[in-house]
């Protein structure tokens, strides 16, 4: 009755990652730890080498990290497993300030589709990226408020008998602000700091404080809403993980510990091929920024490393390598799956009842809302059927809506084989989601199955996927 140790790893992960930022930075230590060097996007990568083990980063919420292998020639192919880093939540506006009622209040935007009903009566408070002046220079620093300051309240049920018949609907314009203090007591707020302007002083005093500077050297933010209650192992056996952000960080999560299990110096050295993770912003919202899946960072990655590495060859890769290079390269498109859920059997067809401990979910869908194949489908369990890892498939109902993943946006954009695949857990976009601990596992070592095996897999297929 002991969770798996990369779960409880995982729950770790999940207390410092309030925000896509903290996520970043946390899977950048992570890397580093492992000995991933750090390089940037506005220089040259003309020292790329065999058994090397690099990352970058943008906007400090996406991350692209790879390990070339010490058999690697040019035009071999990258195995990347590619996540996102961001989750539904509340988003403070530009204008947050707002009085009324005798309260101070926080105005919010609503990121991404989420259950907002689930963040009502939570003890919330607030992350994310803060501008700060500093010796004349303006920084990107992260703050994370670990104590209850904000809350959004229900109405009580004498005031709305009818909720019961009607259901719990709120407005999410009028009705989702959290509050921040009493107007009496927010009075304070002229004494601790200057005119907050834009937002309340007290909320900027409150930020400053975390970060050691004065309120007025904070030039703006921005700051997801987040509930403070731990992610933590739960159910009588031990076999859960209840936290917010399951959604996809505990994907992420694997695919980073995967990269790092499958190459350590002794591993590596025998790769013919580039293992790569790649980590997204901006999924639940359709990936449309410089930093989600629908940029090019993952693409321009792969075309950087190709031609650096390249250059080391007697032949130079030959004609065009980026697109060879391409051809014979692999993504696993992972995002969270819908778990069979005992209370509501009928969401899922009778023959694709994705449950808990039985594997990771490898989603199909005929409308390319997934982008699995038969044959990107066949790769990725025969990787798993070396090392004795489950699997498991899904497809939604006929007369259900589907959701959509990175997977066919990369897919297309980039032109690489694809097999979208999911982690099963219920509560998906709640403010708390859950899991099987056991999944968690079974996640890791099936990434890391993928990148110690896919070369040798691939080489078994005749036909062009």
């Amino acid at each position: 009755m002991r969770a798996p140790d990369v779960a409880n790893d995982l729950v770790d992960f999940l207390n410092d990652s309030w925000t896509a930022h903290h996520a970043t930075e946390a899977s950048v230590k992570l890397l580093e730890a492992a000995g991933y060097s750090k390089i940037s996007e506005s220089v040259e990568w003309g020292d790329l080498k065999r058994n090397g083990k690099y990352y970058v980063t943008r906007n400090q919420s996406a991350l692209v990290a790879f390990a070339v292998g010490g058999a690697y020639e040019p035009g071999n192919g990258f195995n990347v497993v590619a996540a996102h880093t961001d989750s539904p939540c509340p988003k403070l506006k530009p204008v947050s300030k707002i009085k009324k009622g005798g309260f101070m209040q926080v105005g919010v935007q609503t990121y991404g589709g989420g259950l907002w009903h689930t963040w009502f009566d939570r003890d919330l408070s607030v992350a994310g990226r803060v501008l700060v002046k500093r010796d004349g220079k303006l920084a990107h620093e992260l703050v994370r408020i670990d104590r209850p300051i904000i809350r959004i309240p229900t109405l009580a049920i004498h005031l709305d008998r009818e909720i019961s018949t009607n259901g719990f609907k709120p407005n999410t314009e009028t009705n989702f602000a959290p509050i921040l203090a009493t107007a009496i007591k927010g009075e304070l707020e002229e004494k601790v700091a200057n005119d907050g302007g834009a937002h309340h002083a007290l909320l900027l005093a409150v930020l400053a404080e975390e970060l050691g500077c004065a309120p007025g050297d904070i030039a703006d933010f921005e700051l997801n809403v987040c509930d403070t209650q731990p992610s933590v192992i739960g159910g009588a056996a031990r076999e859960f993980i209840f936290s917010g952000r399951l959604d996809n960080l505990a994907s992420s999560y694997c695919g980073v510990r995967a990269l790092i299990e499958a190459t350590s110096a002794a591993a590596l050295a025998e790769q013919t091929g580039v293992q790569m993770v790649a980590l997204f912003d901006n999924e639940e919202v359709g990936s449309s920024s410089f930093y989600g899946g629908g940029s090019p960072m993952m693409f321009e990655s792969i075309k950087r490393a190709a031609s650096a590495l390249s250059k080391a060859a007697p032949n130079q890769g030959g004609e065009g390598l980026v697109e060879r290079t391409v051809r014979n390269s692999f993504l696993v498109s992972a995002d969270m799956a819908h778990a069979l859920h005992p209370n509501y059997m009928d969401k899922h067809e009778d023959n694709h009842q994705p449950k808990m401990h039985k594997g990771m979910v490898v989603k199909h869908n005929a409308n390319q809302r997934y982008a699995t194949t038969a044959v990107t489908s066949y790769l990725f369990r025969e990787c798993a059927k070396m090392e004795n890892v489950p699997t498991q498939d899904f497809v939604v109902r006929n007369d259900m809506g589907c959701g959509s993943t990175i997977g066919p946006i990369i897919a297309a954009g980039v032109g690489i084989r694809t097999v979208d695949v999911g982690i099963p857990q219920l509560s998906m976009h709640s403010v708390r989601e859950m899991c099987g601990t056991e999944d968690i596992d079974i996640c890791f070592k099936h990434f890391t199955a993928f990148y110690k095996n896919f070369s040798k897999v691939d080489e078994t297929v005749t036909v062009d996927g």
